[in-house]
């Protein structure tokens, strides 16, 4: 029995967690059973466990992660401001005349809400609450528009910025270097956050186009499951569409460019799209909307000059041109920051940010609770020999690299059944990914693969996390067997758009190389 301690400490875990115990404490809990049950046997060494200091410091000193609350706080600032619905309704009333329009809305929505906010339980709710109700007015199918609009909020999983490319980021880079190590390299190599939000870039869009062709062929061949909206539902004219869609364009091309573009790291573009947000909700609620604005573009272009003529004023070898500039961003930043405080102020005073700010606080917590608590499971894992077990079974599947890469994706697929995108990404990922990697595999390639599978378990039931979302936000008509059945097609989408990259590797990897 002490041999196969490992096997029943992770079989101990899915027990616990699914009989409702909060997450975080039964990772711990079930890791500090079987470290004394492995201690008392004699399987495993105790003193191993002084390593977790260590692993506290890693993670608490790790600049990559610090980037997750800021790209939350991005995210609940737009869902609490009520942005989303704003762009909900434009879209919805641009596309409601075409069979399916509704449904194209939606998803076209989920994929700029993925880009601007990458928190798919704000998605599923506000589109679940604002689009959901109108798609069954209009005579959609309950079973196609639940499967809708929980697809479409998943988007914020794979479309970056997202915490699952920043966690797969650090978890990937991680087993990368361990996989330099185990071959002998000793001057490794990393992999960026940078990197792997370029690689799910052309994946992201791929499987939002996925969807929207399978809307537009479901409603030529049952547009009685899709109906065009009413005729008197009035199109939005050209400023409405402009005020609606360009404020999330341009903070998704604020983050994503600065960090695609070399300009600033993750954490960097974080507090910009956090800055971005706070504006956005401030002029959204109307306090000082035109000098919100001008900070904004006062913001913007301090970015672009001092990107493209940096002063250093510490220098003694200034001259007068250096001294006018340095005015001049001096100037900008103070107009930037009287806007922010304006727009803050109205945040607060419409209780925004106090709303925003608790649930980031709660997300924050929750994810890295369970990051900390995955670290003394891993170590007590490794102590009775799970690591070892692990390896050996990967490299003698049958079928090489290949076999044990699809036995690592369909195992991965069924644990998206039972637990969260963190605890798989933490959890078993650490302990799969080193060998996959030795074996051949590339890690960013392999990383996006495994992103777009765990993006899956989000659709997955019994225990997807949209289906719950879904199911709260939904209108009392809509029966979980609606919601359950109409993610079903779309589950096989996103299974096409695995077999697409994993055939394709290029369209995950052509982006990053070109850019790093």
């Amino acid at each position: 029995m002490t041999e196969n301690l490992d096997l029943l400490m992770f079989a101990a875990l899915v027990a616990v967690i699914l009989c409702g115990f909060p997450v975080a404490f039964s990772i711990a809990g079930v890791a500090i059973a079987f470290a004394y049950l492995g201690w008392l046997t004699g399987a495993m060494d105790i003193s191993l466990l002084g390593a977790m200091g260590q692993r506290v410091f890693g993670l608490l000193s790790n600049e990559v992660l610090i980037a997750i609350p800021l790209f939350v706080l991005m995210g609940a600032v737009l869902e609490k401001s009520r942005i989303a619905e704003v762009l909900l309704d434009t879209m919805g009333r641009l596309f409601g005349q075409l069979r399916g329009g509704l449904g194209i809305s939606v998803v076209l929505v989920g994929a700029l809400l993925a880009a601007s906010t990458g928190i798919v339980g704000a998605t599923v709710v506000a589109m679940g609450m604002i689009a959901l109700p109108t798609m069954l007015r209009t005579g959609y199918d309950p079973r196609v528009a639940s499967g809708i609009v929980c697809t479409a909020g998943t988007l914020g999983q794979i479309i970056p910025p997202s915490t699952l490319l920043i966690i797969l980021a650090d978890v990937m880079s991680n087993a990368y270097q361990q996989a330099q190590y185990e071959q002998g390299k000793f001057s490794v190599e990393a992999l960026s956050v940078g990197q792997f939000f370029a690689a799910a870039l052309i994946p992201g869009l791929l499987l939002v186009g996925l969807y929207l062709a399978y809307i537009l062929l479901r409603g030529l061949i049952r547009p009685q499951d899709m109906p065009p909206a009413s005729p008197d539902l009035a199109k939005p004219d050209r400023s409405e569409i402009l005020g609606a869609v360009v404020p999330p364009v341009l903070l998704i091309f604020a983050v994503l460019g600065a960090i695609l573009g070399g300009v600033a790291t993750p954490t960097e573009a974080a507090s910009v799209g956090a800055v971005g947000a706070i504006l956005m909700a401030g002029h959204r609620l109307g306090y000082s909307p035109r000098l919100i604005v001008f900070g904004a573009a006062a913001l913007i272009l301090l970015g672009i000059l001092s990107g493209a003529l940096p002063v250093r004023l510490q220098r003694n070898d200034l001259s007068a041109t250096d001294y006018t500039l340095g005015a001049l961003y001096a100037g900008l930043a103070i107009v930037g920051i009287v806007a922010l405080l304006l727009a803050l102020r109205g945040t607060v005073r419409d209780r925004v940010m106090q709303e925003a700010a608790t649930s980031t606080l709660t997300m924050t917590a929750m994810i890295f609770a369970t990051i900390l608590a995955a670290g003394i499971f891993s170590l007590v894992f490794i102590g009775l020999g799970g690591e070892e077990r692990v390896a050996t079974l990967l490299e003698n599947l049958p079928g090489g690299p290949t076999g044990a890469l699809l036995f690592t994706m369909l195992f991965v697929f069924v644990l998206g059944f039972f637990l969260d995108f963190v605890e798989i990404s933490v959890i078993v990922l650490p302990l799969v990914t080193p060998t996959l990697i030795l074996m051949g595999h590339d890690p960013i390639w392999l990383g996006i693969l495994i992103a777009i599978n765990l993006q899956t378990s989000f659709l997955t039931p019994p225990f997807g996390f949209s289906l719950f979302y879904l199911r709260g936000a939904a209108p009392p008509e809509v029966s979980t067997g609606h919601i359950y059945a109409g993610v079903v097609p779309f589950i096989g989408l996103q299974a096409i758009g695995v077999l697409l990259v994993w055939l394709l590797p290029s369209l995950a990897t052509w982006l990053p190389g070109a850019l790093f």
